[in-house]
């Protein structure tokens, strides 16, 4: 159903954002929200594909739009996107699920954005012109240099300002390897004419035609650039990598009123309230608002997340500390490990490997065969991340013999996704003191119930997986509904919480023993150790 808002409040809106101050736009929102029906938009911007989702009051999907977009490998171990392609798939889904779900944009009360982390661009100030392809935050180029910052004892300062360990997947190196490899680019940044965005300020930028250059805490906190304790960009950091501090945008919390999209793009101005980084969305969408709380997310990547209060964990074994999503006030602090291919390892199967027809076939075909035959599949394709933090390592599959079949290769290969969320879940449970008993999962491969009964298996906890498995987007979702008024708190939105199913496990504790074992074995011949 349509709803219809007050026209004349809507009109304003549409006006330019630097035409109007920040209480005439949050005068404006409350008359947008008092309404009984609402919709927010999110954008969830996402390695390989960007979705546009709908949502009513209830967190139920009213419409949705998704389209891939093309991965660019200039080199091994090189992952490139065109910003081009980042910005006609966003624009593109957000029109398309609109129309979907019949609504204008005068019908949205607000867009949430959450996004890939660490993906890093750099653009003219002026013109929003792109100086070179997004660096994915899958791209190793910079590994060596990461290598020297450890071996000059940069490691421990680094950890203790961001959290972060030295590594290629954060955003920082790959600024300055744009600066000191694209011509003219530092020379450029030096006197003010290019900024640095991860995706969701590149995206904000774009949809308000460059009246918005900001980004949120949970973002700046994977730039290895962000002081986490003080909330601030970090000027000794800045020098260490040399990066003018005129390139980086203003931060906020998640959920706030950042500004508002372009008229012309949509037809009216629609308030943007929310920006979080994907995987703190999902931890948000899970609704993993207390202490101790845990989410996995099965996406191209595996991230696990815990969310640990007011305190940062230092972690000594492999995980990272970062910024989680509140509402208001200082954001949580969250241990955090991640994989860097996860549900990735089913699209190889698919596009390179061409041995399943869909992401779907994987199961099937996993299902054909009682086990993986001895066979283990580590898809280290563009090195190891938490624990192991090896950029060297390289996918592995061992354990083949001549009786080994196509099923034995899917099955081993989803299995490895569940080791390696096995890993993190075993260095999270030692940094944190605890046992985790129950994990709240999501992303695309959680529909996948082999995989998910076998994650179960593996970690003797079960796995719950909610009704709405599109917890990125849902967070997103409600942190800039709660910022525009849609719902009056977490209370009020946990009332939409349903779960679809858990999984509970029935393995023996030898054959867990067993199965991990061989898998450790596996990842030190990735590793070449």
């Amino acid at each position: 159903m349509t709803i219809h808002h007050d026209k004349l409040a809507y009109g304003r809106l549409a006006r330019t954002s630097e035409e109007m101050t920040d209480n005439q736009i949050e005068d404006i929102l409350k008359e947008l929200s008092s309404g009984d029906e609402k919709y927010i938009l999110a954008i969830d911007q996402g390695t390989t594909s960007t979705r546009a989702i709908v949502f009513d009051r209830r967190g139920t999907i009213v419409a949705r739009a998704q389209q891939e977009f093309p991965q660019i490998y200039p080199k091994p171990g090189w992952v490139e996107h065109s910003p081009q392609d980042i910005m006609g798939s966003t624009v593109a889904v957000t029109g398309e699920a609109m129309v979907r779900a019949g609504l204008s944009a005068q019908d949205i009360s607000a867009i949430g954005i959450t996004n890939q982390r660490e993906t890093t661009l750099v653009w003219d100030r002026k013109t929003g012109k792109p100086v070179y392809n997004a660096i994915v935050w899958q791209c190793r180029r910079t590994a060596d240099y990461c290598d020297a910052l450890r071996r000059d004892g940069f490691a421990e300062k680094i950890y203790n300002k961001t959290g972060l360990v030295p590594d290629a997947y954060f955003s920082a190196t790959k600024i300055k390897w744009i600066l000191d490899n694209v011509d003219g680019a530092r020379e450029r940044a030096e006197r003010g004419e290019l900024v640095f965005g991860t995706v969701d300020t590149f995206v904000l930028w774009q949809l308000s035609k460059g009246k918005i250059f900001a980004t949120d805490y949970t973002n700046a906190s994977r730039t290895m650039l962000f002081n986490i304790h003080t909330l601030r960009w970090d000027e000794e950091l800045l020098r260490l990598f040399d990066i003018p501090a005129s390139m980086l945008p203003q931060v906020y919390p998640s959920s706030y009123l950042f500004g508002c999209t372009d008229p012309r793009l949509f037809g009216s101005a629609i308030p943007v309230c929310g920006v979080v980084g994907d995987q703190q969305a999902a931890l948000f969408g899970q609704l993993c608002t207390k202490k101790g709380d845990v989410k996995n997310t099965y996406g191209t990547g595996c991230f696990l997340l815990m969310n640990t209060g007011d305190r940062a964990v230092k972690s000594q074994n492999g995980l990272v500390t970062t910024l989680g999503a509140t509402v208001e006030g200082k954001p949580c602090y969250v241990l955090e490990g991640s994989v860097f291919v996860g549900g990735a390892v089913v699209q190889w199967l698919r596009d390179e490997m061409r041995i399943i027809s869909s992401s779907d076939d994987s199961e099937t075909q996993a299902l054909k065969v009682k086990d993986s035959g001895g066979v283990y599949v580590v898809p280290a394709f563009t090195g190891l991340g938490a624990p192991y933090w090896d950029p060297s390592a390289r996918g592995t599959v061992t354990g083949i013999t001549r009786g080994t079949s196509r099923e034995h290769i899917v099955r081993a290969a989803l299995e490895g996704i569940a080791y390696e969320v096995c890993d993190l879940v075993q260095a999270m449970e030692k940094d944190a003191g605890i046992k985790i008993t129950q994990l709240a999962v999501d992303g695309g491969a959680c529909k996948n119930d082999f995989l998910m009964q076998f994650q179960a298996d593996l970690l003797d906890c079960t796995a719950v997986r909610p009704k709405v498995a599109e917890t990125t987007a849902l967070g997103a979702a409600y942190l800039a509904g709660l910022n525009a008024g849609c719902w009056s708190g977490i209370e009020e939105i946990k009332k939409n919480f349903e779960v679809e199913r858990t999984f509970t496990p029935n393995m023996g504790e030898g054959d867990r023993i067993n199965l991990l074992n061989g898998w450790r074995a596996a990842v030190k011949k990735a590793t070449l150790k």
